[in-house]
């Protein structure tokens, strides 16, 4: 394979997202939160043998650690399903609709088929009804074909039940392909497979930029089916409280957030767990700047204040020979570390100034004394000949009229010419500074207290400001 044109390890996954400085919501009425609450309604939707399936359930259940039966119905794990469609379900229903709260309901379609009286309460209710997928089960091991034709028949069949096809998606128990079947082939406002972030983001599948709207496990009562997840219902409620606290508190800080809260109607509709649900929903309410919303409604909200914008050029994505003409002479002609730089892991976390000097800085690192000298001497004296005959590439000029080196008094130049030469005599390479953001009088002050040092004192302090001179020519170039 020609990696002048394909590259040869790429990281498909983004590990720095938003970064340091995420963007602002702008939640309706300057809302310091948004707090949403999921109904996952999937009970009917499990693994059983009754639906076809080779093995009776054994997540998310009171039987913490339990096993499937090969073949064979589990009678105990059925009932304890059964008892969300039946009766915790209702129990949720009641609160949510005297409490006055929006829901999305995340509906496995085989579930939402098998009861009909709980779909039509919650379309009398407004809820959104989401896709959860065909069937509760695992995907990690269906082919892609086989998840897409899941996929397809959990929209049609969602469409048959309720009256509408499903304006969002979260499989849960999805497989490396879900996200991007799901951009492929559903039309949806949001997709919630993922985990990681507390705003909603958008992912570029490369045909398309699909809205992610990330979900929760962690303030979800799914815990309480879980080894050392919540034992009581005081547990659940102060973690939720916490959790909304820090929120609210960075939202008054003015960087609000999303709090999702996950919940389940055979776990939490659990007479001694809704108790602990009622009263954190009636401290979300008791605040003032709070936004209670459904997933459709945070969608549509931040497609229209944050669309996407395509970005061009990311550096991730450039060819090699791109790569090395946009980047070849950060080091000052040095090319050749970028053209190594290029065959280091590189993904979405480089797409930054920092991200790039990162793998820059890796390959001068790296390379061994005799050419990181080449790099150093490739670097020009500071107001010294070149500058003067412009000879100097664009970013040295620039970097060096920044610091008024090119208006300097004929004392000054004079001083300068006699300590590039004493400099280079001693050390073997030029003075090297970072000028940007220094005067000339402080570049000088430099200039004669490290001539004094030794050699190598001297090589290591000049190849870290090479690596400076690099990451500020990077902020400028990276945006």
């Amino acid at each position: 394979m020609d990696d002048q044109v394909t590259k040869s390890v790429r990281y498909d996954r983004d590990i720095l997202g938003y970064g340091a400085k995420p963007p602002k919501a702008n939640w309706p009425n300057n809302a310091k939160i948004a707090v949403q609450f999921v109904v996952n309604y999937e009970e009917g939707g499990e693994n059983c043998v009754l639906h076809g399936d080779a093995a009776s359930e054994a997540f998310l259940s009171e039987i913490v650690g339990a096993q499937q039966w090969a073949g064979q119905r589990h009678w105990n794990m059925e009932s304890i399903y059964e008892y969300g469609s039946r009766a915790g379900f209702w129990r949720l229903h009641d609160l949510f609709t005297t409490l006055n709260v929006p829901v999305t309901v995340y509906g496995v379609a085989t579930a939402l088929a098998r009861s009909p009286e709980q779909v039509a309460a919650m379309q009398d209710a407004n809820w959104e009804i989401a896709s959860h997928g065909l069937k509760w089960i695992e995907y990690k091991d269906f082919t892609r074909e086989d998840e897409a034709t899941h996929m397809r028949e959990a929209i049609q069949l969602h469409y048959e039940v309720t009256g509408d096809y499903p304006k969002g998606w979260y499989t849960g128990r999805c497989s490396a392909n879900t996200v991007d079947l799901a951009c492929e082939i559903g039309d949806f406002a949001y997709v919630s497979d993922s985990y990681a972030d507390d705003l909603p983001y958008w992912y570029d599948s490369g045909d398309k930029a699909q809205l992610i709207i990330p979900y929760t496990l962690d303030t979800n009562d799914m815990r309480f089916a879980a080894i050392q997840g919540f034992n009581s219902g005081d547990q659940f409620y102060c973690y939720l409280k916490d959790s909304f606290d820090s929120l609210y508190a960075e939202g008054a800080a003015g960087a609000p957030k999303m709090l999702n809260v996950g919940l389940h109607c055979r776990l939490v509709g659990r007479p001694g767990r809704i108790a602990a649900l009622k009263r954190f929903i009636e401290y979300v309410q008791s605040h003032d700047d709070v936004w209670i919303a459904k997933r459709i409604e945070i969608a549509e909200h931040w497609a229209k204040n944050h669309p996407f914008v395509k970005r061009q050029n990311r550096p991730s994505t450039l060819t090699k020979p791109n790569f090395v003409a946009q980047f070849g002479g950060v080091f000052e002609h040095s090319p050749w570390i970028a053209e190594r730089a290029y065959e280091r892991e590189m993904g979405a976390a480089h797409d930054t100034a920092i991200g790039v000097h990162s793998l820059l800085a890796a390959e001068f690192r790296k390379a061994n004394e005799d050419e990181r000298l080449g790099v150093l001497r490739a670097h020009p004296d500071l107001a010294g000949k070149l500058a003067a005959a412009k000879r100097l590439t664009a970013e040295s000029t620039s970097e060096q009229a920044s610091a008024g080196l090119d208006a300097l008094t004929d004392a000054e130049r004079e001083r300068f010419t006699t300590l590039n030469s004493e400099y280079v005599a001693k050390h073997g390479f030029p003075f090297i500074i970072a000028v940007k953001g220094l005067t000339k009088d402080q570049i000088l002050a430099q200039f004669e207290k490290r001539i004094h040092n030794d050699s190598e004192t001297e090589f290591s302090t000049a190849c870290k400001q090479v690596e400076r001179i690099a990451l500020l020519r990077l902020k400028d170039m990276v945006k």
